[in-house]
């Protein structure tokens, strides 16, 4: 799905610099946050670690570049997590024009319902704050389950993964959901039935993603991937073969 979503993307430079718009604004953002995160980073795993003030002086910097690089990584994490949903709703009429692109190429969107704009960036960010909640659940424990010796430096990053890939999904394809009057709860019924082909194109945008500039570039594919993704699980044709033999008129 996210190579096809490249593809389609690709096939429209028009697009590209289009979808490129929120991604970039988001970007700045970021990094500024990411900036900030590393200049203070001595001084937050200090403040997370006053037990080790006493402890001898290699003892207590080992525990604090432990602390300082697991505090990247949780930052890291959340950014990740986080820089969908903000940049979605920054780029809500553009990646709606990325959607609408793609939709148009399969047959279309079935009884379309018609929001008007704010009303449609309300329930954006409505749901945006609830998948950014959750993420927060999850990524606190998973900070910590950083601290645990192997488990920390070889399983959580595997669960890391793909608990960041879920929920990148839940949040891309809420576009071509929210065109067809559906809410969070929808997105992830529809999506829990199509488990692996949900975490398979979550985790592979979510790897891309860690790419330098990755986020920034491959946004609007992964929007177009993900409205192909909505399509499959809710049942429709993403393939222009089934398209042709809907259209097709039957044989006497």
């Amino acid at each position: 799905m996210l190579f096809r979503g490249l593809a389609v993307y690709g096939r429209n430079p028009g697009l590209v610099l289009l979808g490129i718009v929120p991604a970039v604004i988001s970007g700045a953002l970021y990094l500024a946050g990411l900036g900030t995160l590393i200049y203070f980073s001595d001084e937050l795993a200090a403040l997370i670690t006053p037990f080790a003030d006493d402890w001898s002086d290699g003892s207590r910097r080992a525990l604090r570049l432990v602390a300082g690089l697991a505090l990247l990584g949780l930052g890291g994490l959340l950014g990740v997590l986080t820089f969908t949903a903000i940049t979605l709703v920054i780029g809500d009429p553009f990646y709606e024009k990325i959607s609408i692109r793609v939709e148009e190429r399969y047959g279309g969107v079935p009884d379309e319902v018609e929001l008007p704009f704010w009303r449609s960036l309300r329930r954006s960010i409505a749901d945006a704050a609830r998948l950014l909640g959750r993420s927060v659940l999850f990524g606190v424990p998973l900070f910590v389950a950083g601290f645990v010796p192997v488990v920390g430096q070889f399983v959580v990053p595997v669960i890391a993964a793909m608990v960041a890939g879920w929920f990148l999904a839940m949040g891309l394809v809420g576009v071509p959901f929210q065109r067809r009057g559906l809410r969070l709860p929808e997105r992830q019924r529809a999506l829990r039935a199509n488990r692996p082909l949900t975490l398979g194109f979550g985790v592979a945008v979510f790897l891309c993603f860690l790419i330098p500039l990755g986020a920034v570039l491959l946004t609007p594919a992964a929007v177009a991937g993900a409205t192909l993704l909505a399509r499959r699980a809710l049942g429709e044709s993403v393939d222009h073969r089934d398209r042709a033999d809907a259209t097709a008129p039957e044989s006497v």
